[in-house]
Protein backbone atom coordinates (compact mmCIF):
# COMPACT_ATOMS: atom_id res chain seq x y z
CA UNK A 1 0.00 0.00 0.00
CA UNK A 2 1.23 3.44 -0.72
CA UNK A 3 2.19 5.83 2.00
CA UNK A 4 -1.48 6.62 3.99
CA UNK A 5 -1.83 9.36 6.45
CA UNK A 6 -4.65 8.98 8.67
CA UNK A 7 -6.07 11.24 12.00
CA UNK A 8 -7.31 9.50 14.81
CA UNK A 9 -9.52 11.52 17.66
CA UNK A 10 -10.11 9.96 21.10
CA UNK A 11 -10.96 12.07 24.06
CA UNK A 12 -10.32 9.58 27.51
CA UNK A 13 -8.11 7.39 28.72
CA UNK A 14 -9.95 4.29 27.27
CA UNK A 15 -10.06 5.70 24.12
CA UNK A 16 -6.64 6.50 24.07
CA UNK A 17 -5.74 2.71 25.36
CA UNK A 18 -8.04 1.26 22.21
CA UNK A 19 -7.15 3.79 19.73
CA UNK A 20 -3.29 2.23 20.54
CA UNK A 21 -3.73 -1.26 20.60
CA UNK A 22 -5.47 -0.31 17.24
CA UNK A 23 -2.79 1.71 15.74
CA UNK A 24 -0.32 -0.75 16.34
CA UNK A 25 -2.43 -3.95 14.65
CA UNK A 26 -3.00 -1.47 11.88
CA UNK A 27 0.89 -1.11 11.84
CA UNK A 28 1.20 -4.41 11.49
CA UNK A 29 -0.66 -4.94 8.30
CA UNK A 30 0.61 -1.50 6.83
CA UNK A 31 3.45 0.09 8.18
CA UNK A 32 3.07 2.83 5.89
CA UNK A 33 0.37 4.25 7.51
CA UNK A 34 0.94 7.11 9.23
CA UNK A 35 -0.83 8.65 11.97
CA UNK A 36 -1.44 12.14 13.67
CA UNK A 37 -3.62 12.62 17.27
CA UNK A 38 -6.04 13.43 19.87
CA UNK A 39 -4.57 11.21 22.65
CA UNK A 40 -2.47 10.58 25.36
CA UNK A 41 0.35 8.32 26.27
CA UNK A 42 -0.72 5.28 24.80
CA UNK A 43 -1.26 6.64 21.48
CA UNK A 44 2.36 8.29 21.59
CA UNK A 45 4.07 5.41 22.22
CA UNK A 46 1.88 3.81 19.34
CA UNK A 47 4.32 5.90 17.07
CA UNK A 48 1.37 8.89 16.80
CA UNK A 49 2.23 12.69 16.31
CA UNK A 50 0.38 13.70 19.60
CA UNK A 51 -1.43 16.76 18.50
CA UNK A 52 -3.44 17.81 21.37
CA UNK A 53 -3.10 15.73 24.52
CA UNK A 54 -6.56 14.38 26.22
CA UNK A 55 -5.56 15.14 29.66
CA UNK A 56 -7.39 18.66 29.37
CA UNK A 57 -10.52 16.85 27.87
CA UNK A 58 -11.58 14.49 30.16
CA UNK A 59 -15.26 15.63 31.43
CA UNK A 60 -18.17 14.40 33.45
CA UNK A 61 -21.90 15.84 32.35
CA UNK A 62 -23.52 19.36 30.70
CA UNK A 63 -21.77 21.53 33.15
CA UNK A 64 -17.91 19.83 32.75
CA UNK A 65 -18.82 20.58 29.02
CA UNK A 66 -19.75 24.19 29.75
CA UNK A 67 -16.58 24.89 31.79
CA UNK A 68 -14.13 23.65 29.51
CA UNK A 69 -15.91 24.37 26.27
CA UNK A 70 -13.15 27.40 24.81
CA UNK A 71 -10.71 24.49 24.79
CA UNK A 72 -13.09 22.35 22.95
CA UNK A 73 -14.01 25.09 20.26
CA UNK A 74 -10.13 25.77 20.36
CA UNK A 75 -9.15 21.65 19.73
CA UNK A 76 -12.25 21.86 16.99
CA UNK A 77 -11.05 24.41 15.17
CA UNK A 78 -6.99 23.48 15.25
CA UNK A 79 -8.33 19.60 13.94
CA UNK A 80 -10.11 21.75 10.79
CA UNK A 81 -6.88 23.86 10.16
CA UNK A 82 -4.92 20.70 10.30
CA UNK A 83 -7.15 19.15 7.89
CA UNK A 84 -6.51 21.53 5.70
CA UNK A 85 -3.19 21.35 5.83
CA UNK A 86 -2.50 17.95 5.67
CA UNK A 87 -4.18 15.89 2.84
CA UNK A 88 -5.86 12.85 5.29
CA UNK A 89 -7.08 9.64 3.70
CA UNK A 90 -9.06 9.20 6.27
CA UNK A 91 -10.42 10.47 9.86
CA UNK A 92 -10.75 7.94 13.01
CA UNK A 93 -13.23 8.77 15.87
CA UNK A 94 -12.96 6.79 19.02
CA UNK A 95 -15.82 7.08 21.12
CA UNK A 96 -15.68 10.64 22.77
CA UNK A 97 -19.16 11.22 20.87
CA UNK A 98 -20.04 14.87 22.42
CA UNK A 99 -16.97 15.82 20.10
CA UNK A 100 -16.61 13.36 17.66
CA UNK A 101 -19.92 13.89 16.28
CA UNK A 102 -19.87 17.69 16.24
CA UNK A 103 -16.76 17.10 14.20
CA UNK A 104 -17.65 14.96 11.96
CA UNK A 105 -20.66 17.54 10.89
CA UNK A 106 -17.53 20.41 9.92
CA UNK A 107 -15.86 17.76 8.04
CA UNK A 108 -18.75 16.75 5.89
CA UNK A 109 -17.64 13.91 4.48
CA UNK A 110 -14.90 15.89 2.87
CA UNK A 111 -12.53 12.85 4.38
CA UNK A 112 -13.91 9.76 4.69
CA UNK A 113 -14.87 9.04 8.33
CA UNK A 114 -14.41 5.89 10.06
CA UNK A 115 -16.13 5.53 14.19
CA UNK A 116 -14.69 2.78 16.30
CA UNK A 117 -16.41 2.03 19.49
CA UNK A 118 -20.02 3.08 18.91
CA UNK A 119 -21.35 6.28 20.91
CA UNK A 120 -23.95 4.60 23.51
CA UNK A 121 -26.60 5.86 21.36
CA UNK A 122 -28.85 2.62 22.24
CA UNK A 123 -29.08 3.93 26.15
CA UNK A 124 -29.19 7.92 25.26
CA UNK A 125 -29.73 10.27 22.65
CA UNK A 126 -30.94 7.72 19.89
CA UNK A 127 -31.22 10.98 17.60
CA UNK A 128 -27.62 10.43 16.88
CA UNK A 129 -28.47 8.00 14.97
CA UNK A 130 -29.31 10.53 12.24
CA UNK A 131 -25.58 12.03 12.65
CA UNK A 132 -23.98 9.27 12.27
CA UNK A 133 -25.71 8.02 9.11
CA UNK A 134 -25.55 10.99 7.57
CA UNK A 135 -21.54 11.65 8.32
CA UNK A 136 -20.33 8.39 8.70
CA UNK A 137 -19.17 6.21 5.99
CA UNK A 138 -18.00 3.26 8.02
CA UNK A 139 -19.53 2.33 11.70
CA UNK A 140 -16.74 -0.86 13.51
CA UNK A 141 -18.94 -1.96 17.10
CA UNK A 142 -17.55 -3.86 19.58
CA UNK A 143 -21.00 -5.24 20.66
CA UNK A 144 -23.22 -7.98 18.23
CA UNK A 145 -26.44 -5.91 20.00
CA UNK A 146 -24.98 -2.56 18.34
CA UNK A 147 -24.56 -4.39 14.66
CA UNK A 148 -28.42 -5.15 14.96
CA UNK A 149 -29.30 -2.11 16.48
CA UNK A 150 -28.12 -0.19 13.59
CA UNK A 151 -29.28 -2.67 11.18
CA UNK A 152 -32.45 -1.15 12.28
CA UNK A 153 -31.51 2.01 11.20
CA UNK A 154 -30.40 1.02 7.86
CA UNK A 155 -26.83 1.27 8.77
CA UNK A 156 -24.41 -1.24 8.42
CA UNK A 157 -21.91 -1.74 11.23
CA UNK A 158 -19.10 -4.18 11.45
CA UNK A 159 -18.92 -6.20 14.81
CA UNK A 160 -15.30 -7.37 16.06
CA UNK A 161 -16.05 -7.68 19.39
CA UNK A 162 -14.10 -6.62 22.71
CA UNK A 163 -10.39 -5.59 21.92
CA UNK A 164 -10.24 -5.79 26.12
CA UNK A 165 -10.32 -9.42 25.45
CA UNK A 166 -6.85 -9.51 25.02
CA UNK A 167 -4.98 -6.95 26.56
CA UNK A 168 -7.10 -7.68 30.52
CA UNK A 169 -4.51 -9.60 32.28
CA UNK A 170 -1.94 -9.25 35.29
CA UNK A 171 1.56 -8.20 34.33
CA UNK A 172 3.10 -10.23 37.91
CA UNK A 173 2.24 -13.32 39.70
CA UNK A 174 -0.17 -13.16 42.93
CA UNK A 175 2.05 -14.16 45.24
CA UNK A 176 4.77 -11.93 44.01
CA UNK A 177 2.70 -8.86 44.60
CA UNK A 178 1.62 -9.93 47.69
CA UNK A 179 5.01 -9.50 48.72
CA UNK A 180 5.45 -6.68 47.36
CA UNK A 181 2.62 -4.78 48.89
CA UNK A 182 3.49 -6.33 52.43
CA UNK A 183 -0.37 -7.96 52.32
CA UNK A 184 -1.69 -10.89 54.28
CA UNK A 185 -2.78 -13.95 53.05
CA UNK A 186 -5.48 -14.13 55.92
CA UNK A 187 -7.50 -12.01 55.14
CA UNK A 188 -9.76 -10.37 52.72
CA UNK A 189 -8.04 -8.12 49.91
CA UNK A 190 -10.79 -5.28 48.78
CA UNK A 191 -9.92 -3.91 44.97
CA UNK A 192 -11.19 -0.18 44.84
CA UNK A 193 -11.16 0.96 40.84
CA UNK A 194 -12.64 4.78 41.44
CA UNK A 195 -12.08 5.80 38.22
CA UNK A 196 -10.12 7.87 35.50
CA UNK A 197 -10.88 11.23 36.17
CA UNK A 198 -10.22 13.76 39.14
CA UNK A 199 -14.05 14.41 39.84
CA UNK A 200 -14.81 10.87 39.89
CA UNK A 201 -12.12 9.86 42.01
CA UNK A 202 -12.84 12.23 44.52
CA UNK A 203 -16.69 11.76 44.65
CA UNK A 204 -16.35 8.10 44.53
CA UNK A 205 -13.23 6.99 46.58
CA UNK A 206 -14.32 8.56 49.63
CA UNK A 207 -17.65 6.16 49.46
CA UNK A 208 -15.19 3.40 48.74
CA UNK A 209 -13.44 4.29 51.66
CA UNK A 210 -16.74 4.55 54.31
CA UNK A 211 -17.68 1.58 53.07
CA UNK A 212 -15.12 -0.83 53.85
CA UNK A 213 -14.69 0.82 56.67
CA UNK A 214 -18.55 -0.32 57.82
CA UNK A 215 -17.55 -4.10 56.27
CA UNK A 216 -14.85 -4.17 58.78
CA UNK A 217 -17.50 -3.71 61.19
CA UNK A 218 -18.92 -7.28 60.55
CA UNK A 219 -16.16 -8.57 58.59
CA UNK A 220 -12.90 -8.33 60.44
CA UNK A 221 -10.05 -6.35 59.43
CA UNK A 222 -9.70 -6.26 55.63
CA UNK A 223 -7.01 -5.53 53.12
CA UNK A 224 -7.76 -2.66 50.50
CA UNK A 225 -5.38 -1.77 47.32
CA UNK A 226 -6.09 1.06 45.08
CA UNK A 227 -5.76 1.54 41.46
CA UNK A 228 -4.92 4.83 40.92
CA UNK A 229 -5.13 6.47 37.23
CA UNK A 230 -2.17 7.95 35.58
CA UNK A 231 -4.31 10.81 34.74
CA UNK A 232 -5.05 11.47 38.41
CA UNK A 233 -2.79 13.36 40.65
CA UNK A 234 -1.06 10.95 43.52
CA UNK A 235 -2.13 14.48 45.94
CA UNK A 236 -5.79 13.27 45.79
CA UNK A 237 -5.57 10.07 46.64
CA UNK A 238 -3.10 10.58 49.47
CA UNK A 239 -5.76 13.88 50.82
CA UNK A 240 -8.83 10.76 50.57
CA UNK A 241 -6.76 7.91 52.58
CA UNK A 242 -5.50 10.27 55.37
CA UNK A 243 -9.27 11.94 55.59
CA UNK A 244 -10.42 8.23 56.54
CA UNK A 245 -6.85 7.41 58.03
CA UNK A 246 -6.64 4.57 55.90
CA UNK A 247 -3.58 1.97 55.46
CA UNK A 248 -4.85 1.24 51.57
CA UNK A 249 -1.89 0.54 49.33
CA UNK A 250 -2.06 2.85 46.07
CA UNK A 251 -0.88 1.06 43.23
CA UNK A 252 -0.07 3.06 39.29
CA UNK A 253 -0.55 1.26 36.02
CA UNK A 254 -0.78 -1.95 37.58
CA UNK A 255 -4.88 -1.84 37.45
CA UNK A 256 -5.01 -5.64 36.70
CA UNK A 257 -2.53 -6.75 38.81
CA UNK A 258 -4.93 -4.58 41.54
CA UNK A 259 -8.13 -7.06 40.48
CA UNK A 260 -6.50 -10.00 40.43
CA UNK A 261 -5.32 -10.20 43.95
CA UNK A 262 -8.55 -8.85 45.33
CA UNK A 263 -11.22 -10.98 46.94
CA UNK A 264 -13.87 -8.50 45.45
CA UNK A 265 -13.68 -5.09 43.97
CA UNK A 266 -15.92 -2.03 44.03
CA UNK A 267 -15.71 -0.20 40.49
CA UNK A 268 -16.69 2.88 39.12
CA UNK A 269 -18.51 2.86 35.79
CA UNK A 270 -17.06 2.28 32.78
CA UNK A 271 -14.43 0.64 31.14
CA UNK A 272 -13.31 -1.04 34.14
CA UNK A 273 -16.40 -2.86 34.86
CA UNK A 274 -15.36 -4.94 31.59
CA UNK A 275 -11.99 -4.98 32.76
CA UNK A 276 -13.18 -6.49 36.10
CA UNK A 277 -15.51 -9.07 34.45
CA UNK A 278 -13.17 -10.25 32.11
CA UNK A 279 -10.93 -11.02 34.79
CA UNK A 280 -13.98 -13.19 36.57
CA UNK A 281 -13.36 -10.93 39.70
CA UNK A 282 -16.58 -10.41 41.35
CA UNK A 283 -17.64 -6.80 42.29
CA UNK A 284 -20.11 -3.97 42.78
CA UNK A 285 -20.80 -1.09 40.41
CA UNK A 286 -20.86 2.75 42.38
CA UNK A 287 -21.22 5.60 40.27
CA UNK A 288 -21.84 9.01 41.81
CA UNK A 289 -21.89 12.71 39.63
CA UNK A 290 -22.88 16.22 40.82
CA UNK A 291 -27.00 16.74 41.38
CA UNK A 292 -26.96 19.21 38.63
CA UNK A 293 -25.05 16.68 35.93
CA UNK A 294 -27.23 13.45 37.56
CA UNK A 295 -30.91 15.15 37.01
CA UNK A 296 -30.06 16.04 33.44
CA UNK A 297 -28.38 12.92 32.64
CA UNK A 298 -30.56 10.67 34.04
CA UNK A 299 -34.00 11.45 32.05
CA UNK A 300 -31.69 10.86 28.93
CA UNK A 301 -31.02 6.70 29.50
CA UNK A 302 -33.46 4.17 28.29
CA UNK A 303 -31.71 1.27 29.70
CA UNK A 304 -32.59 -0.56 33.17
CA UNK A 305 -28.68 -0.38 33.99
CA UNK A 306 -25.69 1.51 34.12
CA UNK A 307 -23.10 -1.43 33.25
CA UNK A 308 -22.12 -3.23 30.16
CA UNK A 309 -21.78 -6.11 32.49
CA UNK A 310 -25.64 -5.98 33.13
CA UNK A 311 -27.13 -4.21 30.03
CA UNK A 312 -25.50 -7.17 27.74
CA UNK A 313 -27.19 -10.31 29.33
CA UNK A 314 -30.47 -7.85 30.46
CA UNK A 315 -30.38 -8.92 33.94
CA UNK A 316 -28.32 -7.71 37.46
CA UNK A 317 -25.12 -10.25 37.56
CA UNK A 318 -23.26 -7.60 39.99
CA UNK A 319 -25.23 -4.50 41.85
CA UNK A 320 -25.27 -1.35 41.06
CA UNK A 321 -25.43 1.61 43.30
CA UNK A 322 -26.07 4.86 41.73
CA UNK A 323 -26.14 8.28 42.94
CA UNK A 324 -28.70 8.69 45.92
CA UNK A 325 -28.23 4.80 46.18
CA UNK A 326 -24.44 5.34 46.34
CA UNK A 327 -24.07 5.52 50.17
CA UNK A 328 -21.76 3.48 52.30
CA UNK A 329 -24.68 1.99 54.27
CA UNK A 330 -26.06 0.61 51.06
CA UNK A 331 -23.63 -0.63 49.66
CA UNK A 332 -21.70 -2.42 52.90
CA UNK A 333 -24.99 -4.07 53.74
CA UNK A 334 -24.93 -5.36 50.52
CA UNK A 335 -21.92 -6.33 50.50
CA UNK A 336 -21.38 -8.13 53.66
CA UNK A 337 -24.07 -10.47 52.63
CA UNK A 338 -22.82 -11.48 49.71
CA UNK A 339 -19.08 -11.84 51.15
CA UNK A 340 -20.66 -14.13 53.68
CA UNK A 341 -22.91 -16.69 51.26
CA UNK A 342 -20.72 -18.63 48.62
CA UNK A 343 -23.97 -19.20 46.85
CA UNK A 344 -24.08 -15.47 46.21
CA UNK A 345 -20.60 -15.58 45.11
CA UNK A 346 -21.06 -18.26 43.02
CA UNK A 347 -23.90 -16.46 41.73
CA UNK A 348 -22.58 -13.59 40.57
CA UNK A 349 -19.29 -15.65 39.27
CA UNK A 350 -21.25 -17.84 36.33
CA UNK A 351 -23.03 -14.79 35.13
CA UNK A 352 -19.49 -12.97 34.48
CA UNK A 353 -18.38 -16.13 32.71
CA UNK A 354 -22.16 -15.80 30.59
CA UNK A 355 -20.83 -12.07 29.87
CA UNK A 356 -17.19 -12.97 28.96
CA UNK A 357 -18.80 -15.50 26.12
CA UNK A 358 -20.80 -12.30 24.73
CA UNK A 359 -17.77 -10.51 24.52
CA UNK A 360 -16.80 -12.37 21.22
CA UNK A 361 -13.56 -13.92 20.32
CA UNK A 362 -10.20 -12.96 20.73
CA UNK A 363 -7.86 -10.75 18.61
CA UNK A 364 -10.61 -7.47 17.73
CA UNK A 365 -7.81 -4.76 17.44
CA UNK A 366 -6.93 -7.33 14.84
CA UNK A 367 -10.19 -7.74 13.07
CA UNK A 368 -10.98 -3.90 13.07
CA UNK A 369 -7.06 -3.18 11.82
CA UNK A 370 -8.06 -5.60 8.59
CA UNK A 371 -10.85 -3.42 7.94
CA UNK A 372 -9.33 -0.34 8.21
CA UNK A 373 -7.15 -0.98 5.54
CA UNK A 374 -9.51 -2.44 3.15
CA UNK A 375 -11.38 0.48 3.40
CA UNK A 376 -8.05 2.49 2.46
CA UNK A 377 -7.15 0.50 -0.30
CA UNK A 378 -10.59 0.81 -1.47
CA UNK A 379 -10.89 4.92 -1.63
Amino acid sequence: MAEKQVLIICGEASGDLNAANLVNAVKTIAPNIKFAAVGGEMLRQAGCRIICDIKEFSVIGLFDVLKKLPRFFALKKALLQELQNIKFDAVILVDFSGFNLRLAKEINKTVPTIYYISPQVWASREGRVKTIKKYIDKMIVLFKFEKEFYARFGITAEFIGHPLLDIVKPTMDKASLLDNLKLTRDKKIIGLLPGSRKTEVEKILPIMLQSCRLMENALGRIQIVIAKSTQVDWSIYKKITGRFNSDAKIIESKTYDCINISDFCLVASGTATLETAIMQKPFAVIYKMSLLNYLLYRPQVKVPFISLVNILPGKMIVPEFIQFNATAKNISSKLIGILKNNSELEKINLGLIKVNEMLGEKGASRRAARIIVDFLEAK
